[in-house]
């Protein structure tokens, strides 16, 4: 039950005298309601709606992050640097990210982010780097790709 409906009837508009002119002309007692959203189960049902077998699947309107940044070889200078300077251009462009700098292997990372289901993944790491590219994962559609670092920012800021 997302949203509720409740009619109160007069029972709350008689004690104050709350009246308007009934069709005949004489003042009647108020019919009152009440509406309401559920808005904590509003999460429940949009999970429900929108999830796969490895997790949530959030719609980018009410994603808690928009993007999740993984970081594939933290310690490492080079990616730990890569990371951070990407991700203060992610921040600068107003894109909300979730940065894994988490000492665990890759794969733990990879089925986090799959389970928190942010709509936009991407993956730096060494390969990558010397290739001037990341890894761009869609969360819905799974699809993923490898692109400048340019290339990913213009898609999800799309």
């Amino acid at each position: 039950e997302v949203g509720h409906i409740f009619h109160f009837g007069s029972k709350y508009s008689e004690p104050i005298g709350a009246t308007v002119l009934g069709p005949d002309g004489t003042e009647v007692p108020v019919q009152m309601g009440s509406y309401g959203i559920g808005v904590s189960r509003l999460v429940g049902a949009l999970i429900e709606a929108s999830h796969d077998e490895n997790g949530i699947i959030w719609p980018e309107a009410v994603a808690p992050y928009k993007v999740g940044l993984i970081n594939l070889r933290t310690g490492d200078d080079e990616c730990d640097a890569a990371c951070e300077d990407y991700y203060g251009k992610l921040t600068n462009a107003g894109i909300e990210v979730l940065y894994d700098d988490r000492d665990i292997r890759a794969g733990g990372k990879f089925a986090d982010m799959d389970l928190i289901g942010l709509p936009w993944q991407i993956v730096i790491g060494p390969k990558g780097l010397k290739n001037g590219v990341v890894e761009l994962k869609n969360r819905k559609s799974g699809e993923k790709t490898e692109v400048t670092f340019e290339a990913a920012l213009n898609q999800i800021n799309g």
